[in-house]
């Protein structure tokens, strides 16, 4: 019998190495690209995987959803075929972030151009939106 596969323990990394500049106020989506997909998903059993897409797709949906909603100023950035955030703040100090140092293989940033960008809980969304673009 052979042993079950482990859970992935680190999202493979990009098979980009495009940066996207985000300099007004967004909702910045990520996916992984299909190639990082393909490696997510033979590492996982079959369930596993199919959970991990299925939250994915799921959170982000209704956080878009939520965004148009009740935030429709708010421009939504989705990204798939990069790894690098470049946020320009107004004070035009920079921030870059690298996707493949984030664990989840999905994920939200709101950005503000008058404050950090900061990564949401994604399932509590209207909080999230709440206390960073509404302070």
């Amino acid at each position: 019998m052979l042993a079950p596969r482990p859970l992935i323990v680190e999202k493979p990394p990009s098979s980009f190495n495009d940066t996207i500049v985000i300099d007004r106020e967004s909702a910045v989506f990520y996916n992984p690209d299909s190639l990082q997909l393909q490696k997510i998903k033979s590492v996982n059993e079959e369930r596993v995987y199919a959970t991990l897409t299925h939250d994915c797709f799921y959170m982000m949906q209704n956080a878009r959803n939520v965004i148009r909603q009740f935030w429709p100023h708010i421009r939504i950035v989705e990204v798939v075929k990069a790894r690098y955030l470049l946020f320009v703040k107004k004070d035009e100090n920079k921030i870059c972030i690298d996707l493949n140092s984030k664990k989840n293989i999905c994920g939200l940033f709101l950005f503000d151009p008058n404050k950090n960008p900061e990564l949401a809980d994604m399932p509590n969304i209207n909080t999230s939106l709440g206390f960073y673009f509404g302070q």
